[in-house]
């Protein structure tokens, strides 16, 4: 029984671990701000009529 239990304790432990592990993640995404989308090279458009 004694080594059920600490299966369960340890199964629970650990996807209480990766649960929290996700949402700190998640919460760390949400923070940093967002880059522009702003090209680093810009080419020149050809004239069309010719």
């Amino acid at each position: 029984m004694n080594r059920l239990l600490a299966a369960v304790l340890t199964t629970l432990c650990a996807a209480a671990l990766a649960v929290g592990a996700a949402l700190g993640i998640v919460a760390l995404l949400g923070v940093t701000p967002e880059q522009p989308n702003t090209p680093l090279i810009s080419y020149e458009q050809a004239q069309q009529g010719r």
